[in-house]
């Protein structure tokens, strides 16, 4: 008897759970439309809707390149939080390439019509201009498309969906990645800082 009231607590205990985690989803997309995939507020992982995320190189035993991730409340959008700060380099006498990924859980962004992020560069270290913006689904098909003009003041990057090449499906999204690469990084090294990645809907 003991036993099936403490499986009772805890099955009440689970859909409570469940769903005050659809209700925290449904106030996220309520907001002018839009879907916050990660906001990084907490400064902790995982994003806003349990994905996991990290830096990642092509090469780890190469130490003239790499990436390296950190939570920055000094360089934020916004007025509390945090941002994601990128401290890229592709200055290698190798072949080079490195960046970001964000687990995306298998998201259907398929009633979306666009992938939207806050970036900036830091003035004084330095950036690159352009950079590569991956998204890849269950399907293993990869969509990509290059940032272009960032500069080092905050800058709502909004990217249609269908502008990326290479996916067609979008309603189970596994992954976002982020791509330096040293054939075209204006700046082999320097950092750049993310902020408030989200999905879209036109107006």
């Amino acid at each position: 008897m003991v036993k099936k009231i403490v499986l009772a607590a805890m099955l009440v205990a689970a859909v409570i759970g469940l769903a005050a985690g659809v209700s925290r989803a449904a106030d996220t997309e309520a907001v002018g439309g839009e879907f916050l995939i990660a906001d990084f507020n907490t400064g902790e992982k995982p994003n806003n809707i349990g994905g996991d995320f990290g830096a990642w190189s092509k090469d780890p035993t190469d130490f003239s390149q790499g990436c390296s991730e950190a939570f920055d409340s000094v360089n934020r959008h916004g007025s509390t939080g945090f941002s994601m700060k990128l401290d890229y380099s592709v200055d290698s006498k190798n072949p080079a390439y490195n960046g970001f990924w964000m687990f995306l859980q298998n998201f259907d962004a398929s009633k979306y019509d666009n992938l939207a992020l806050w970036v900036k560069g830091d003035g004084k270290l330095g950036y690159t201009t352009v950079f590569k913006v991956e998204l890849k689904n269950a399907s293993k098909q990869v969509g990509r498309y290059y940032v272009t003009s960032i500069t080092d003041s905050w800058q709502d990057v909004v990217i249609p969906l269908k502008d990326f090449k290479g996916i067609t499906d979008f309603s189970n999204l596994s992954e976002f990645v982020i791509v330096f690469e040293d054939r075209i990084a204006s700046n082999k090294k320097g950092v750049i800082y993310l902020d408030d990645i989200r999905f879209t809907k036109n107006k």
